[in-house]
């Protein structure tokens, strides 16, 4: 697993540079953020594959996420890239976060803050899953959730993982169980709160792409400011 995580932030590493270059020679403005929160089977790889091909914006998985947040070299990689301006503005953000939302006492919540952070300055990514929607500045960042009747998430369950209609409500109910307890014990916050969100989306009764045009405008509407939270003076708590 750790040889396949390094080369997957290998490549991303590199998909950074060329951006930050592109950037720099202003052939590519500032790319969107999308944070991802989903109930168990109430989407298919399908969905975020091509949400990300029309919006030219990388992949980010929980299971990366999870594996750079638990390595403390692999974590400092991410956030050294930064440049020294921006990780400054990284801090105070954490430092805002521990001070006025939840407490970060635990290691691996740490990192985890500063990966999703560093990757949210970078841009062009769907993160998919563990509390990103928490830990990035709201005004920045599209925070979609999913959900959908149990009847099509047992289907997308069925079919994605070859299981049985038991074994597949049983996987719904054990996922679920996980990510509430995770989001509760790390952020204080539950998972179903509409405030954390600003789309939750039943895909129970919408064509892909209609959910793709959904998000599309709703990156349009939400008027995300161009530049980065770099540029801008974020709140202390005193």
């Amino acid at each position: 697993m750790g040889t396949e995580i390094d080369r997957l932030l290998e490549e991303q590493v590199k998909k950074w540079e060329t951006s930050k270059e592109r950037r720099k020679s202003k052939e590519e403005a500032p790319r969107p953020v999308i944070t991802v929160a989903r109930e168990p089977g109430s989407i298919v790889t399908d969905l975020v594959q091509r949400i990300a091909q029309e919006l030219k914006l990388d992949i980010i998985d929980a299971k990366i996420i999870h594996e750079v947040a638990k390595s403390v070299r692999m974590s400092e990689k991410v956030v050294s890239y930064l440049d020294e301006k921006t990780r400054s503005i990284l801090d105070n953000w954490i430092l805002y976060l521990r001070t006025t939302r939840f407490l970060l006492a635990d290691e691996y919540v740490r990192h985890l803050t500063k990966v999703i952070g560093a990757i949210g300055e970078q841009g062009g990514a769907i993160i998919i899953g563990r509390g990103a929607n928490l830990i990035l500045p709201p005004e920045e960042t599209l925070r979609v959730r999913f959900i959908a009747p149990m009847e099509t998430k047992m289907r997308n369950i069925m079919r994605g993982f070859s299981l049985t209609e038991e074994d597949a409500k049983q996987r719904i109910f054990l996922k679920d169980a996980e990510r509430r307890d995770s989001v509760k014990k790390n952020f204080k916050v539950d998972i179903e709160d509409p405030a954390n969100y600003d789309l939750i989306i039943n895909t129970g009764f919408l064509e892909t792409e209609n959910i793709v045009g959904i998000i599309k405008s709703a990156l349009k509407l939400k008027s995300i400011p161009s530049r980065r939270k770099s540029d801008v003076n974020l709140p202390l708590a005193k």
